[in-house]
């Protein structure tokens, strides 16, 4: 047999001969709708790199990211230290996923992640933050012999079967039926959780303590009461931390805000993953591990093909080092009080600008009914086509004129949320509160071409109808 040479695979060849075709393959092949929505709101730029907390076109234009790819990014786009992790971890050749024997690294961030969560024994890695919302279910489940759980209205925990189940959004939800019998209560509602839990037969109740959609943070003193009536009914406290934990708020969890809570399941991924490799994390209390591996024979009762690879764990590993390193937790909470004090002092100064909350470097930035007449009328005829339009129309001259990429809270919401890197500084906070207020200024002057895009943006949303 005639020897063949392989041909070789050329990356960064095949991404200069087809990188251009980058929107029309996603129209073509993948989800249909992304680019055309892109291209409505001009966002459909291309970006050719990234570094820190900016992207960078093929002019060399910075673009700040306020976003951090709906929080993965906490530590910026291709921090070197990740980075250098995972080139060793690739140049090491290790046995990986081989199923039948315990390699350290997963064992190394398990320790690691402890570490930073007390009153917790132990972890199963999954791939996603959905996928450790699964795991929790199941494991409360398990533990406790019960079927339901309790989620909040207006929750997002995951997409995926189980966890669209305690999603609190309709607009998820529809069209997916039939879900898990889980029942929603509203977010500080005590008196009907203690309803729910007298029926004897509640799992778990899991809760994001600051809720991404709106960025409503959960009432002071609503968790520990809520972890003493779960207490008291046997049932566990699920903390849904994906989006929250690791520094993003300002502590290391959301949870710790308050006093004495203590979930029995936590939740965490995105920033995990050092924007890298996809990986999530449940840890729990050891009784309710022991209950669900209950025997040999039920050693593989719960995992994921590709937990515990040792990319993810590298990536996870290396991702702590920096948080310890460069004192990242401290830098969210203080520059995420600068950006909120900052934020909050333009309300009296703007009457579209209604409330700017959260904790960290978690912000909503909230609009409302304007007081003027020729104000108000305008905010009619957006709220008449579609709830959310206003905030749109913020949205885009932050790209477009400013270059700062930020995103809505949640559909038919009036409200920006900030998640940038973790890593952003005064720096980032003078551009964005600079450029957010030009924008509040050509919005309240009744004309401009914020309002030319609003017209468009009504016919779009009158023609979806």
């Amino acid at each position: 047999m005639t020897d063949v040479v392989p041909k070789e695979f050329d990356l960064a060849r095949l991404l200069a001969e087809r990188g251009a075709e980058r929107y029309e393959l996603h129209a073509r092949h993948l989800n249909h709708q992304l680019p055309r929505m892109l291209r409505t709101i001009g966002f459909d730029k291309v970006y050719e790199r990234a570094e820190g907390a900016y992207f960078y076109d093929a002019e060399g234009n910075d673009y700040l990211d306020m976003l951090a790819g709906f929080g993965v990014m906490g530590l910026g786009r291709h921090h070197p230290v990740v980075r250098k992790a995972l080139h060793d971890v690739l140049d090491a050749s290790l046995a990986d996923l081989t199923r039948f024997d315990c390699q350290p690294l997963p064992g190394l961030l398990a320790e690691k992640l402890l570490t930073h969560s007390p009153h917790l024994d132990r972890v199963f890695f999954g791939n996603s933050g959905t996928e450790a919302v699964e795991t929790a279910l199941k494991f409360a489940r398990r533990a406790t012999g019960r079927p339901r759980i309790l989620y909040c209205a207006h929750a997002f925990h995951g997409l995926t079967t189980g966890s669209l189940s305690v999603n609190g959004e309709a607009g998820f939800r529809d069209g997916f039926a039939p879900l898990l019998p889980d029942t929603a209560i509203a977010l500080g509602d005590l008196d009907a959780l203690e309803r729910e839990l007298k029926k004897g037969d509640v799992a778990g109740f899991v809760v994001e303590p600051i809720q991404g959609k709106g960025v409503h943070a959960s009432p002071p003193g609503f968790l520990p009461a809520a972890q003493e009536l779960l207490r008291r009914h046997k049932a566990l406290l699920i903390a849904d931390e994906v989006q929250t934990g690791l520094g993003r708020t300002g502590d290391f969890y959301a949870y710790q805000h308050e006093e004495g809570v203590e979930p029995d399941l936590l939740c965490v991924a995105k920033a995990l993953s050092g924007g890298y490799v996809p990986v999530g994390a449940t840890l729990g209390k050891d009784w309710i591990f022991k209950r669900v591996y209950s025997s040999m024979d039920r050693v593989l009762v719960h995992s994921a093909s590709f937990g515990s690879n040792a990319q993810a764990m590298a990536a996870g590993l290396a991702v702590l080092a920096v948080m310890e390193d460069e004192e990242i937790v401290a830098n969210a909470r203080r520059s995420g009080d600068l950006l909120r004090e900052r934020l909050t002092a333009l309300i009296g100064r703007y009457e579209l600008l209604h409330d700017v909350r959260g904790r960290g470097l978690m912000i909503g930035i909230e609009f409302g009914r304007p007081g003027s007449l020729k104000l108000r009328s305008r905010w009619a005829v957006l709220q008449a086509a579609r709830k959310g339009l206003f905030a749109q129309m913020v949205v885009v001259p932050l790209l477009q004129k400013h270059r700062i990429l930020t995103q809505v809270s949640g559909d038919h919401m009036e409200v920006i949320k900030l998640i940038p890197p973790l890593t952003v500084g005064e720096r980032e906070v003078d551009r964005f509160v600079g450029a957010f207020t030009e924008v509040m200024d050509d919005a309240h002057s009744g004309g401009g071409l914020m309002w030319d895009f609003g017209k468009a943006l009504i016919k779009q949303a009158v023609g979806n109808r």
